[in-house]
């Protein structure tokens, strides 16, 4: 798959206020900073489509791009920021739960973890959840180019071990992981909707 359009659509505070559009959808989820916008703007080639920030919990909204006119990203805000309140983390996850379970477009999840650290608890537990509620979902390891090339494969074998999800290694400096991500997406966009 070539991307050859993105745009921005809209940004919504929870599923009530977000339009439907009928287009197959894949929803991002990770932690904060874990590089979902990134992700977005290396994959649509566009360095400011998503807007992007070394703020964790910087997304509070749920932010939605169309790409070539037949699917859509939603960026969700990230979980596991701990300089928010609990009572606004309660809120978050709330509406994150919401979204995933009633979104009636979502083709797929695309849970992205920092290849640098292990999987954090937080990720295990949503994880967990995904499985729980049997929503289809695949892996990024965002950040691969920063851990040595020797450990690429073993860094993405024990996610696949511990998530049970397929996992695919992403870096925004090297488009080339771009390719096998494309192509996943295709492979989905593919079935039935």
């Amino acid at each position: 798959m070539k991307i050859i359009k993105a745009q921005f659509l809209t940004s919504a505070p929870s599923i009530n206020e977000c339009p439907i559009y009928n287009l197959p959808e894949f929803a991002l989820v990770g932690r904060s900073n874990v590089g979902k916008s990134s992700f977005i703007n290396s994959l649509v080639n566009i360095k400011e489509l998503a807007k992007t920030s070394n703020t964790p919990g910087k997304t509070k909204l749920i932010n939605l791009f169309k790409i070539n006119d037949n699917f859509i990203f939603a960026d969700l805000p990230g979980y596991g920021y701990a300089k928010v309140s609990a009572n606004i983390q309660n809120q978050w996850k709330k509406n994150l739960e919401t979204y995933l379970l009633k979104r009636k477009d979502i083709v797929s999840l695309i849970q992205l973890i920092d290849s640098r650290h292990p999987v954090q608890n937080n990720d295990l537990l949503m994880a967990e959840w995904i499985n729980f509620n049997k929503l289809p979902c695949f892996c990024i390891a965002t950040k691969i180019d920063q851990i040595p090339k020797s450990k690429i494969i073993n860094v993405c074998n024990n996610f696949e071990k511990i998530l049970n999800l397929p996992v695919f290694p992403f870096s925004k400096s090297v488009s080339f992981y771009n390719l096998k991500i494309l192509d996943e997406i295709e492979k989905l966009l593919q079935r039935p909707f």
